[in-house]
């Protein structure tokens, strides 16, 4: 696809978007995300749309810690959805169709829930350990540091017996 109007370069989609050039790049790479256009001269070509899918990839990674193949798995359920809504609203498709669409659908949700369910547990689990791990920490706080004085002989600075 060639160049048009109001599709921008990969310094100002770059700037725009808050990615390094170098980011868009390797996501182009990994198949994750794909420019809408290129120059006659090959130069990557980005529109609204390329950057609002470069902004879901640094949601699903910054904010919600998924790992780059999770993010393709995410995008691969959302571009399947759209298609299955593309088709849902054709003139062409007829009830029963619609109806095979709709179940279709729900089993793309249902993977993307578990694939969301998965990451969640994966957080709750880490949680736990940095709980557990700060309440070891306050018990050594409270019995008084190891090869320290015992707390009850510990004075306040400054005091004599």
């Amino acid at each position: 696809m060639t160049g048009g109007e109001g599709l921008l370069g990969i310094g100002e989609a770059a700037s725009r978007s808050g990615a390094s050039e170098r980011a868009l790049r390797y996501w182009q790479q990994l198949g994750l995300i794909t420019p809408t256009g290129t120059t006659p001269g090959g130069l990557r070509r980005y529109s609204e749309a390329d950057l609002a899918r470069v902004a879901r990839l640094r949601e699903l990674q910054e904010l919600l810690g998924f790992n780059l193949e999770e993010i393709r798995q995410v995008f691969d359920n959302e571009d399947r959805l759209e298609e299955l809504r593309a088709e849902y609203h054709s003139e062409q498709t007829d009830a029963a169709r619609r109806r095979e669409l709709i179940a279709e659908g729900l089993q793309v949700r249902s993977r993307l829930r578990e694939t969301v369910e998965a990451k969640i547990g994966a957080l709750q689990r880490f949680l736990g350990d940095l709980d557990a791990q700060r309440e070891r920490l306050q018990r050594v706080l409270d019995d008084g540091v190891p090869g320290g004085p015992p707390r009850e002989a510990a004075q306040p600075a400054g005091s004599r017996r």
